[in-house]
């Protein structure tokens, strides 16, 4: 692959096989941020695990002490009194039907959708749409909730979700590379270890195959597991 002069100026100063401890990894990832933006800091890593078993499925919330540093568009389904609970809470956009029909017609303009038990009916129509891109309400990530007010809360906050994808990677951005190092040193210690306390029981043979964090246009940095757990 035919890289920018950019990247490869920035890719020379880490060793591509070595594993760096976190807080040499976060410093490098910093350093490489050279783009015209403020790119995000991304953690990605390779478990060993089979998702096409259920029993081996590794998905979750943590809650990021930094927050994303992303703005984040928060949809919620609720009926009153809890949807004027959503509004205050500081959610983006509350209703029912109307946002039901926006979405069948193709709107999809959202980060994250919350919904109470009650309006799974019309939520659940709309699987087909939002499954595919990650947005479906689903009680284990307490997107499915009465308390749609501190579902807001929290994920304005910067609680994330994850879940491995078909290959057994997991990927999300942790914060953006303006911030601290020790701030993305927390958020990222944070992630990985919930990822490590996330092993399901049937997993065999070694869990954790490669930890890489990066930014969004720059090169990866390999990190050795045990500087993080």
């Amino acid at each position: 692959m035919k890289r920018s002069k950019r990247f490869s100026n920035v890719a020379s100063s880490i060793e591509r096989h070595k594993e760096y401890s976190l807080e040499e990894a976060v410093s490098l990832v910093k350093k490489s941020a050279t783009a015209k933006f403020d790119e995000s800091f991304e953690i990605s890593m390779w478990l060993g695990v089979d998702p096409r078993k259920a029993d081996q499925i590794v998905r979750g919330t943590v809650s990021l002490p930094h927050g994303t540093g992303k703005s984040v568009r928060v949809l919620v389904f609720a009926k009153a009194p809890l949807d004027q609970a959503a509004k205050d809470a500081g959610a983006d956009y509350v209703g029912m039907d109307e946002y039901a029909d926006k979405i069948m017609g193709g709107w999809t303009d959202v980060d994250v959708v919350i919904a109470t038990p009650d309006t799974m009916g019309v939520v659940g129509k709309l699987g087909r749409i939002l499954g595919p891109r990650g947005l479906m309400p689903n009680p284990k990530s307490g997107t499915v909730t009465m308390d749609v007010a501190k579902a807001v809360q929290e994920v304005k906050a910067g609680k994330i979700e994850y879940r491995v994808d078909k290959g057994g990677n997991i990927h999300a951005a942790v914060g953006k590379c303006s911030f601290t190092e020790e701030q993305l040193q927390e958020n990222a210690r944070l992630f990985v270890n919930s990822i490590l306390r996330a092993k399901p029981s049937a997993a065999k043979g070694k869990y954790v195959k490669n930890i890489s964090f990066s930014s969004t246009m720059g090169p990866g940095v390999r990190v050795a597991e045990s500087s993080v757990s």
